[in-house]
């Protein structure tokens, strides 16, 4: 007896499925067109970017509904589009297969849409008639396209209000805003008179900082990172520079310093930074692959604010070499502790103590580092380091046993002008350092110096094809090559100089005592790399490259003088953090390798 409403619900379903899938719209667009009178690829291309219609139409979405829905909007994102452009006045008719896409009501939209037409006649541009903004700070340069006679663009305007705000801020008057504003349009004269009254208000210094949101962080270090110099004029570079002294410990996941609204007899203005903390631990691995230096990993512990003052305790191990056919397993462990606004808010201090074991094809060495180093940020790409180290150097080549003992003086500075750090498309990199060094027992004294520089070119579509070059050189000066520490000087070959070519294969050949000859570095190097990098999807990049090394022993050329290079193809594939290196490559020179050998890794090689 219950089958009889069964039967009957199942038939009232089918039947409302068929009426719902009868009365579906159609959903197909067969042809869209954007027509710009005069026919300027300029404004075209500026109508093709705001049309609502276009960008479903890219995106595969041909609902009518939502169809006429972008196109009512496109008559007010065009609009605004030419204004920009400096035209103003504006005719655009957008008809669906004919009729007017405003006279259609929202609700009555076609079942189907054949064809979308865009018609636009931007009219003549309009030029500027008065171009004022006043008053102006010393100093103040307003947008070259905000004068008499400009193209009237509408952002040109904005543009010169924001400038002229932003000096007066810079010279202490934090209040300054737009009293009075007049912009006409005259349309039979095509132009626009824009006339703006600024009032810049009092000149302000800065008052107390308040923080909001600190959790395990003291407030009397967070004043001391940020620097925000209290008594002195406002300016929004400082307020700004204090925002990023606090983002550059990592302490921090926000940052945001904003000020007051009143202010403070008899002129000062205060500051409120709002922070949210990170968890206060950090862990990180990682993994290179290469087929002769076999599988390097790295592991680190960090914790960024150990004492409630910022201080930033990492404790790093390194396992390289693993399976490698060239030389045993190297590993090492090195603890720091940094401590920022140390001397001046710019300033981080820090310790380092570190142990690590190299184990070559021609000698074994344990070397055990301690040392003060401090740390200067000038400004967002130019940083400068300056240490004092003590290190021990134990060791065994053929020769015999050897001990090294030196204290030096490190001193160095990077210049960082990259678009992008781990994957640069434009810019250029140069790192400097300068090593005095002071030895003790047979270990002689002398100058390390090094320089790493890097450019980078984007050809056509901004990251679409790369040319990236690199130069590394450096020198040891004063200390004979036997006296010299190991790790002070330079061999060439494996991923970080020469790819093709065995990993630190290229070296000086040399004897001690009435021992067997082998191979260490030299006292000078010179190398150099180039590469081609193409993007061929959004993913997925090609690289083509070549690289070459020289060491010599008395200077970069001569007969004591040897080099090696190679070549190869990489594949790129980026994950959002940076790309996941693939590269192949053989030798093309020299004499130290044979045979092809592949390199794995996380970002661009250089």
């Amino acid at each position: 007896m219950a089958a009889g409403p069964e039967k009957l619900n199942v038939r009232a379903l089918v039947a409302a499925v068929i009426i719902a899938l009868g009365a579906a719209p159609a959903q197909a667009l067969d042809r869209f067109d954007i027509v710009v009178a005069g026919g300027s690829e300029y404004l075209t291309k500026a109508v093709r970017e705001a049309s609502m219609i276009r960008s479903l139409q890219a995106q595969g979405q041909t609902d009518p509904q939502d169809l006429l829905a972008a196109a009512r909007s496109d008559y007010a994102r065009i609009l605004a589009a030419l204004y920009a452009k400096g035209y103003y006045s504006v005719d655009i008719r957008i008809r669906i297969d004919g009729r007017e896409a405003a006279a259609i009501p929202a609700l009555e939209a076609p079942r189907a849409m054949s064809a979308i037409r865009v018609d636009v006649d931007p009219g003549p541009a309009f030029r500027f008639g008065q171009a004022q903004v006043a008053p102006l700070a010393n100093g103040t340069e307003l947008p070259a396209g905000f004068r008499r006679g400009a193209v009237a663009e509408s952002g040109a305007v904005r543009s010169a209000v924001n400038v002229a705000i932003s000096a007066w801020r810079e010279a202490g008057h934090a209040k300054a805003f737009v009293a009075a504003d007049e912009v006409l349009a005259d349309h039979a004269a095509q132009r626009i008179d824009a006339d703006v009254r600024l009032d810049p208000g009092p000149r302000l210094r800065f008052g107390r900082m308040e923080i909001v949101g600190a959790e395990r962080m003291r407030e009397r270090r967070i004043r001391k990172i940020a620097g925000l110099p209290e008594g002195e004029t406002f300016s929004e570079t400082e307020l700004r520079r204090a925002e990023t002294r606090l983002r550059r410990t990592g302490i921090f996941a926000s940052v945001a310093l904003t000020e007051d609204d009143a202010i403070t007899a008899p002129d000062l203005l205060g500051t409120t930074a709002t922070v949210v903390e990170q968890k206060p631990r950090r862990y990180s691995l990682g993994v290179e692959v290469a087929s002769l230096d076999g599988v390097s990993l790295s592991a680190e512990w960090l914790h960024r604010n150990l004492l409630g003052g910022g201080e930033r305790l990492g404790v790093k191990g390194d396992v390289t070499n693993i399976g490698s056919g060239q030389s045993g397993i190297d590993y090492g462990l090195e603890v720091t502790l940094d401590r920022p606004a140390t001397l001046s808010p710019d300033t981080t201090a820090g310790l380092i103590l570190s142990y690590s074991h190299e184990d070559e094809i021609d000698y074994t060495l344990d070397t055990f580092s301690f040392g003060l180093r401090f740390s200067h940020v000038f400004s967002e790409q130019l940083t400068a380091r300056v240490g004092l180290t003590y290190d021990y150097q134990d060791g065994r080549d053929p020769g015999g046993a050897f001990t090294f003992r030196n204290l030096s003086l490190p001193i160095g500075a990077t210049w960082d002008r990259r678009d992008v750090a781990n994957n640069p498309t434009t810019g250029f990199y140069l790192d400097a350092t300068a090593k005095p060094f002071a030895g003790f027992g047979t270990t002689g004294s002398g100058l390390r110096t090094t320089v790493d520089a890097r450019g980078f070119r984007s050809v056509g579509a901004p990251g679409r094809l790369v040319f990236a070059a690199r130069v590394q050189a450096g020198a040891v000066l004063g200390s004979g090559l036997l006296e010299t520490p190991r790790d002070d000087l330079f061999l060439s070959g494996g991923g970080g100089t020469v790819r093709g070519q065995p990993y630190r294969s290229l070296g000086v050949a040399v004897t001690r005592g009435f021992g067997p000859q082998f191979l260490i570095g030299g006292r000078y190097f010179l190398a150099g790399s180039l590469e081609l990098r193409a993007k061929v999807s959004d993913k997925l990049g090609v690289v083509g490259f070549v690289d070459w090394g020289s060491i010599g022993i008395d200077g970069f050329s001569g007969a004591l003088t040897d080099s090696h290079a190679g070549a190869g193809l990489g594949l790129r594939y980026d994950t959002g953090l940076g790309p996941i290196r693939f590269d192949v490559a053989a030798p093309i020179s020299g004499t130290t390798g044979n045979g092809v050998q592949f390199y794995v890794g996380l970002g661009q090689s250089f």
